[in-house]
């Protein structure tokens, strides 16, 4: 009876965007240290799509989150400089504004310094240092001239203002709008009969005890705040040895704790659709199998053929309205170039 009161009472705060899900804002927080500016965006969009930042000059943090699509690869793991695959699945840079903490191990607590990161990490972008960075980004004259014009002052090139210019144009990257949002907002023809019964299957059986808010990645936190959860919860799952999902050990690989160990950052369901393949080994094809993954790893549950395809139906309702993306004219390196090694 409590389980079936308690999804009414779901449904029905849901139904009016008062319950686990509400619309996606049409723009993500801000920090006070970091205010967005038209020329700091634009800067920021085309440090993000520049290779020169990566040592040997063949990858772009776009390479690994091309929001020309679905802000990931669709790798099981990205490749690095040299080819290098790395250990985890790119997540999606499309909505991370609204994430609390950002990697799947929530090592950085702002998008700020999880810009950072990519640079200097031996198996992704693979530059020596922020210096060399640095370096590199003021030998580029129409560089130097962005960054005066974003942060001002002499000597505006630095490693902190580079992070905060791809952050601005990052929080760029939002896709309210979804079928759901509409149907949440009082539309209720918005979503078809089958993702409605897939709606009230993710309430009903427990998805949103680590998927709610309006990120479906928890709840809000303070920045810096991560929302983990163990995955997976149920070790006998036959999906566990199938798909190898406890050989990284997951937060614990970043903090030492033994009590991390397999605890992640609940991803978002917003625009899972178009984020294949899943979870943070990227083993799982389809989503319509990592719906199976979750519901035997996470709550011990076999759900039958028709649930499947009703949860999915009710996942792809929330791909959002992409805002439009164009390639920027990057600075030259005239007469020469910064790639001889």
């Amino acid at each position: 009876m409590r389980t079936i009161l308690t999804l009414l009472c779901f449904w029905s705060l849901a139904s009016n965007g008062e319950g686990p899900f509400q619309p996606l804002p049409k723009t993500p927080p801000i920090p006070k240290d970091n205010p967005q500016t038209a020329p700091k965006i634009a800067l920021g969009k085309k440090l993000f799509f520049d290779p020169r930042l990566s040592k040997d000059g063949t990858l772009s943090c776009n390479s690994c989150h091309n929001v020309m699509a679905g802000g990931d690869d669709n790798r099981r793991t990205s490749l690095g400089t040299g080819a290098k695959a790395g250990g985890r699945n790119s997540p999606t840079v499309w909505n991370a504004a609204f994430l609390s903490v950002q990697f799947w191990d929530g090592r950085a607590a702002t998008l700020e310094e999880q810009a950072k990161g990519p640079l200097t990490n031996s198996i992704e972008m693979g530059m020596e240092s922020h210096a060399a960075v640095v370096a590199r980004v003021k030998q580029i004259p129409g560089y130097v001239e962005d960054f005066n014009k974003a942060f001002g002052g002499a000597d505006a090139v630095t490693i902190d203002n580079l992070a905060k210019a791809v952050a601005s144009y990052e929080r760029t990257l939002v896709t309210p709008g979804s079928p759901f949002d509409r149907y949440l907002q009082g539309n209720k023809k918005a979503i078809s009969a089958k993702a409605e019964k897939g709606y009230k299957l993710v309430l009903e059986i427990g998805c949103v005890s680590c998927h709610m808010g309006p990120n479906f990645a928890g709840p809000a936190l303070p920045v810096g705040t991560g929302f983990y959860q163990k995955f997976p919860v149920f070790p006998a799952s036959e999906f566990v040895e199938k798909y190898k999902l406890t050989l990284d050990a997951g937060r614990m690989e970043h903090t030492k704790n033994e009590a991390d160990r397999a605890m992640w950052r609940v991803p978002t369901w917003r625009n899972v659709a178009a984020t294949a393949p899943y979870f943070h080994n990227g083993s799982v094809a389809t989503l319509e199998e990592a719906v199976r993954v979750m519901a035997s790893t996470q709550l011990n549950k076999t759900l039958k053929d028709d649930e499947v395809d009703s949860i999915v139906a009710f996942l792809e309702t929330l791909t959002g309205v992409y805002p439009k993306q164009e390639m920027p004219r990057l600075p030259e390196t005239s007469k020469t170039t910064l790639l001889m090694d």
